[in-house]
């Protein structure tokens, strides 16, 4: 029992990745536009150390067919064209829904977490905080 919670976590546990790496790639490209890879190495620097490179691609596809993301393609001077992605008006709409969602979220896990007596996230790195970060594409 204790291995499976302290599985869960972890930043890099795949159910949790799942439902904060679309936020966090919005974030991302509120900064900057940005080319795959970019964004791969970028979320690594946040502490997502372990993420695979492929993982990010398909939420690109998917934002990009959504409209939530334009792109284009720019030589490279050190290999292949990049295709770079920035974030559009529904994009931005989308950003800031997630932003909103994630301190919903964050305050009931909070609280639920209280309940048992836990310390507040404030006493490490607030959760809140980290979320207001990401909304204003902090990185």
């Amino acid at each position: 029992m204790i291995a499976s919670m302290k599985s869960i976590s972890q930043p890099h546990d795949p159910q949790l990745l799942r439902g904060v790496l679309p936020m966090l790639i919005l974030a991302l490209l509120h900064e900057r536009e940005s080319y795959g890879y970019e964004l791969v190495e970028r979320l690594r620097a946040l502490g997502l150390m372990d993420l695979a490179t492929g993982s990010v691609y398909p939420v690109l596809s998917r934002f990009e067919r959504d409209g939530l993301l334009g792109s284009h393609t720019q030589r490279s001077a050190s290999g292949p064209a990049r295709k770079y992605y920035a974030l559009t008006p529904p994009g931005e709409c989308a950003r800031q829904e997630a932003a909103q969602n994630w301190r919903s979220m964050a305050a009931v896990a909070e609280r639920g977490l209280a309940l048992n007596g836990l310390p507040a996230a404030s006493k490490t790195k607030p959760l809140i905080s980290q979320s207001q970060d990401l909304e204003r594409g902090i990185s």
